[in-house]
């Protein structure tokens, strides 16, 4: 009986997130969002620039100067170039680099940091967010109050704040976006899961003499995906935008790396005051579109895992 009991009672923790994946009415929802399914193909079409760049551009020859070569230095956008299919289609910078190929460098970088800042950011809020969920009290005290201490801050400036102490670089900004994000991730979990704790099968799971690491891996984690795969999808633009902030600061990527906030930063300094708006333009350009994309599928996605919403907004 107990066995019985114990499997009836697992069946609505595991029939919430996944299930609605594999079930048509999730993909059918979101793929009648004309725009989710824009922002879709915007996100894989950046994803295929990524993978194209990692693997068949040169970053060593994307990140040395060229100057003192026959190729000129701030090139408009153009079809001639010093040899075919190497025209520098979005012009050249003030260090005579094709901002095409460091372009589409660039995507790689946003793709890669973003993923590493959005994926441990997202772990640790889940971790986070159901341990003080569900132990409540003194626990559930400590860890929120933290949270709320660090969303205090304005997310930018606490980034600069945390990469001022650790240093300027790539991944130092990173771990700063991580530990500005987590608090974001705890908090939604950390509400998902107090609505998961009042179902009564939770009461009859622990009743049973299930381990907490089973309840809170088999029962309660299920039930907080759908919040925070939107949280993840809507923040990955974020982190994409916060990277390249940090770096047109110089407080993320250094001189010479193909990144979209870097090249943007040398771009106003040598080349839109004085009219060499392609150095600028370009980079902004594949930033905007990245950031809408995924803007596009979380709000899709938000719509399909919760039709309430929908109907709310309608």
């Amino acid at each position: 009986m107990s066995t019985d009991t114990q499997s009836t009672q697992e069946r609505p923790a595991e029939r919430s997130f996944l299930d609605r994946l594999r079930a048509s009415p999730f993909l059918s929802e979101l793929l009648s969002n004309r725009l989710a399914v824009v922002g879709l193909f915007i996100i894989v079409a950046m994803l295929l620039i990524a993978v194209y760049a990692r693997l068949f551009l040169d970053l060593g020859a994307i990140t040395s100067s060229r100057l003192g070569t026959s190729i000129p230095d701030r090139a408009p956008p153009g079809w001639a170039g010093p040899a075919p299919f190497n025209e520098q289609l979005f012009g050249t910078d003030a260090a005579a680099r094709d901002i095409y190929k460091r372009t589409l460098y660039g995507a790689w970088l946003a793709m890669k940091f973003g993923t590493i800042t959005v994926g441990l950011s997202t772990l640790a809020g889940i971790s986070l967010g159901i341990i003080a969920a569900y132990y409540g009290d003194v626990t559930d005290n400590v860890i929120m109050r933290t949270m709320d201490v660090l969303l205090a801050f304005p997310s930018l400036l606490l980034a600069l704040a945390l990469v001022a102490i650790f240093g300027a670089g790539l991944w130092k900004a990173v771990i700063a976006l991580i530990l500005v994000y987590t608090p974001r991730f705890a908090r939604v979990v950390r509400g998902a899961a107090l609505k998961v704790l009042e179902d009564e099968y939770i009461d009859a799971t622990v009743a049973l003499g299930a381990a907490d690491p089973r309840v809170l891996a088999r029962h309660i984690l299920p039930n907080t995906l759908a919040p925070i795969t939107v949280q993840s999808t809507l923040n990955f633009g974020l982190a994409i935008i916060d990277l390249a902030a940090l770096s047109f600061l110089g407080f993320g990527a250094q001189a010479g790396t193909p990144s979209w906030g870097l090249m943007l930063s040398r771009g106003v300094e040598n080349g839109l005051l004085t009219g060499k708006w392609w150095m600028s333009f370009f980079p902004g350009l594949f930033l905007a579109i990245t950031v809408l994309g995924f803007n596009l599928l979380g709000d899709g996605m938000r719509d399909a895992l919760d039709p309430r919403m929908r109907d709310a907004i309608d």
